[in-house]
């Protein structure tokens, strides 16, 4: 069962979108609805590469594999064959999305990402928070060993962004962060030309 569980999670992210519609019967239903369920008790923020979340969604999915059987049985599917149940596999992750479990739909994300292209030229910077910085985009500061301020762009969503959200930084001024950032080619309007920024890739609170 792990074996076709690891082959339900690849098919679930790289498949999905190309499996046709089917009618969603009550058993399949109670396990979409469970594994939502479970799904929404995971902090994604704190998942941070392919493999653990694989291992979240494994978990989640394991917790439950006894409705597995019983949508086999409404498919007419043998719960043996492999590739029969590939396929029942990406159609739950594709209803997953298609009935917008948000939990499932963020650690999908991060299920499909290739780990080796997102480490490349990534590195990572410890200081303590200071503040953010709005200048066309937001920038988070911090300051290092040496009371040097370090500043590093804020692109798009990253585990741990939602932390800065809202009137959230002003608890965080003086915490510990560990960035990991990349560097990137950018065009500021406000400076009217291309920049090398830190990217941010990932925070983590200590």
């Amino acid at each position: 069962m792990k074996k076709n569980l690891l082959l339900f999670i690849a098919f679930f992210v790289t498949t999905a979108g190309a499996i046709k519609a089917q009618t969603i019967g009550p058993a399949q239903q109670r396990l979409l609805d469970s594994l939502c369920k479970e799904l929404s008790k995971i902090d994604v923020s704190k998942i941070t590469t392919k493999k653990a979340a694989d291992d979240a969604f494994e978990k989640c999915f394991e917790t439950h594999a006894d409705l597995l059987t019983d949508v086999a049985k409404e498919q007419n599917v043998d719960i043996t064959d492999e590739a029969a149940m590939s396929g029942v596999g990406a159609a739950i992750g594709k209803n997953l999305m298609k009935q917008k479990c948000g939990s499932f739909m963020q650690l999908a994300m991060k299920m499909g990402k290739d780990d080796d292209a997102e480490d490349a030229g990534t590195q990572v910077t410890a200081g303590v928070f200071k503040r953010i910085d709005t200048k066309g985009f937001n920038y988070i500061v911090i300051t290092d060993k040496a009371a040097s301020e370090k500043s590093f762009i804020w692109l798009r969503q990253f585990p741990g962004s939602e932390k800065f959200m809202d009137a959230l930084p002003a608890k965080l001024v003086g915490k510990k962060l560990k960035i990991t950032w990349k560097d990137m080619e950018v065009y500021l309007p406000q400076a009217k030309g291309y920049y090398t920024v830190k990217e941010i890739v990932s925070i983590d609170i200590l």
